[in-house]
């Protein structure tokens, strides 16, 4: 299988990955069946092998001059490196073996060495700004001033646009170190040991004599994944090594025509997961010549606000809808609970490591492991809660953008917003949104519809009017006039005299600024982000939501002459008769005339906060009785008042008869 894909004019090759699930496979040498435990066991197997060459090779390289000779990109003849990690270790005579006695193929040193040449490879960002925060070293650690933050800005790659919050904690993280030793480090390499090694197989550094994929001839929706994997621990010679075909069902995600690459496995409790990275074709995210531009503003309780803004031919821009919002106020109060138990556990854990002081012996050594471990299954509570949030978040976002028939997306961008001066608790509620999850997650899915998503400068999208660019007055909400807060923004403008909901009026600012400066638009080459650096003053004086034409009646409804005298009491057209209440017999004709339109009264409570016009909540305190109340369950369900049928009396004489 070829691993390019044909493109056509105005496409783009885009690589996703999804996850899948090995649940069992066949060797191919005896056909015995493999069940998913075995196949789990076997995997890991290899994995073990594979990370043990790994911690190895990391042991060995992890310092400042290897880091930067592979991160340079030539070898020491002045040649420039390979794109693979592992040829590019080869390259430089970066070699691994594995341990004495066990025989594996070079397919498995090839995987070392990618795993290990990736995480060097990624150590260079950490090394060059650990370097650039010590040579631009602050009087006061706790607090910059304005000119030591353009000083540590200015020696830090790419500092310009970096976020205050990543400055920030690695600043904490070498204060700390020199609390404990008494001076500063050296590098970012005597601040962190080398990272832990992961127990996975990365296949894509192979090739067809360690690993193949296929998908099935007929079902698009399956693939065959064939491996060789060792049939015990530590294999003695190639002979311990056996050929295993493993069927793999794709995700519907997965496109027909899409490319299949060897996925990456990872053996967990029991089972083997497969990432498998396929490429497809999709359409291609222009970054000019959007008319119409989803806006989407941050907040802490309603994590998302987001409202569609049209651009006309004219240069004015109007606001399609009112918008709407993502509330996830309950998932946050989850996270912060399990924020405030990890606090917790950390501090008793913390505790315990003070009493024991490394003791295996001490008889609080066995409660400081079960902490341990509580701690582990919290953060990964805590990851799983973030993860799927960003992603609801992300696909909540680009469902509106399709909705409205937007070409681009465009988001606040709060890289350099830093969580200070708010009080502890709103501090940390702010530092523990997933707002950088959400923007991935957001360009990844918006890639597969052709949907650009660009980050535009927050500045005053919250502050200043969408109408008029007047600074706006916050106050409370006029429909929650107990609730604390500063949600309701008033323009002071007499011209303009906006009001609404300040989330509204700052997607409005964004979706607005974005439009009028899309011309700014820059494209990473090495991330493809697309991003609004700055704010032209003439671009933004054009930036502004204009009011849509009010709608008019087509009649004419003004007023031509004298108003028509009524009579209080107008003459019926008909008789008012009543009808009665039941019909006397089985049949029966309704008299001439027609009904009272106006309701009797329900019987028992019924009445009660029960009408057709009825939307708020009653304002008495809630005590239910059941049906004692005659009108439900439950006095808050708003409903029409039910049709009360006419029940015919049953006839007197048709249960009599001869008890002959």
């Amino acid at each position: 299988m070829g691993r390019k894909v044909a493109l056509a004019v105005g496409q783009t090759a885009r690589t996703a990955c999804a996850r899948g699930l090995l649940r069992s496979g066949v060797d191919e040498e005896t056909g015995v069946l493999v069940s998913g435990s075995v196949l789990a066991e076997r995997v890991g197997w290899a994995a073990g092998l594979v990370a043990a060459m790994v911690t190895e090779l990391l042991a060995d390289r992890w310092n400042a001059a290897d880091v930067n000779v592979l991160a340079s990109g030539v070898d020491a003849g002045g040649r420039k490196l390979p794109s693979s990690a592992w040829m590019a270790l080869r390259r430089l005579g970066w070699s691994v073996a594995p341990p004495e006695g066990v025989r594996v193929n070079d397919r498995i040193v090839r995987m070392a060495q990618e795993q290990a040449g990736r995480l060097l490879r990624s150590a260079r960002w950490r090394a060059d700004l650990t370097a650039g925060v010590l040579a631009a070293w602050p009087a006061d650690p706790a607090k910059r001033t304005p000119e030591e933050w353009d000083a540590v800005r200015a020696v830090v790659p790419g500092g310009e646009h970096l976020p205050s919050s990543v400055i920030t904690s690695r600043t904490r993280q070498i204060s700390a170190f020199a609390r404990k030793h008494g001076r500063l480090p050296v590098d970012v390499f005597e601040v962190e040991s080398a990272p832990k090694t992961a127990r996975m197989l990365l296949l894509s550094a192979c090739d067809g004599q360690q690993a193949t994929i296929e998908r099935h001839e007929t079902e698009p929706g399956r693939a065959l994944l064939r491996l060789q994997l060792p049939t015990r621990p530590d294999p003695r010679s190639y002979r311990d090594w056996t050929w295993v075909a493993c069927p793999l069902r794709l995700p519907p995600t997965v496109p027909a025509g899409a490319v299949l690459h060897l996925p990456t496995l990872r053996p967990h409790q029991g089972r083997v997961r497969a990432d498998l990275a396929y490429t497809h074709a999709v359409a291609k995210a222009q970054r000019t010549g959007h008319t119409v531009a989803l806006g989407v503003d941050w907040g802490l309780n309603t994590l998302l606000s987001a409202g569609a803004a049209r651009l006309h031919d004219d240069g004015q821009i109007t606001a399609l809808g009112s918008g709407g919002m993502f509330r996830t106020a309950g998932v946050l109060a989850k996270q912060h609970r399990l924020r405030r138990l990890s606090e917790y556990l950390h501090a008793k854990a913390d505790h315990y490591q003070r009493l024991t002081a490394g003791d295996e012996q001490h008889a609080l050594a066995a409660k400081h492991t079960i902490l341990s471990d509580e701690i582990a299954y919290v953060s990964a509570r805590r990851s799983n809660l973030n993860d799927a949030l960003s992603w609801a978040a992300a696909r909540w976002a680009v469902d509106q953008a399709i909705a409205a028939g937007a070409s681009v997306i465009y988001v606040e961008d709060l890289r350099s917003m830093e969580a200070r001066g708010m009080g502890r608790t709103m501090n940390t509620r702010l530092s523990q949104q997933v707002r950088g999850q959400i923007v991935e997650r957001m360009r990844h899915l918006a890639s597969e519809t052709g949907i650009a998503v660009v980050t535009v400068p927050a500045r005053d999208t919250s502050r200043h009017c969408p109408r008029c660019l007047t600074p706006l007055r916050h106050r409370k909400a006029p429909d929650r006039p107990t609730v604390p807060g500063w949600k309701w923004a008033t323009c002071p403008n007499p011209s303009c005299g906006w009001q609404g909901d300040r989330d509204r009026g700052a997607w409005q600012r964004i979706a607005a600024r974005g439009l009028a400066h899309q011309a700014k638009t820059a494209c990473d080459r090495t991330t493809g982000a697309m991003a609004i650096r700055t704010v032209v003053d003439r671009l933004e004086a054009g930036a502004v939501i204009t009011e849509a034409a009010p709608k008019t009646s087509r009649r004419d409804r003004s007023k031509t002459g004298p108003t028509r005298h009524q009579a209080t009491r107008p003459t019926p057209r008909r008789r008012r008769t009543p009808s009665p209440a039941r019909p006397t017999g089985p049949a029966g004709k309704r008299p001439e005339g027609h009904a009272h339109t106006d309701r009797p009264r329900l019987p028992r409570a019924a009445h009660r906060h029960q009408d057709v016009t009825t939307i708020s909540t009653p304002t008495t305190r809630h005590q239910p009785r059941g049906a004692a109340r005659g009108a439900g369950f439950h006095h808050h369900v708003h409903a029409t008042p039910p049709r009360w049928e006419h029940i015919p009396e049953p006839d007197a004489l048709s249960g009599t008869g001869s008890l002959s």
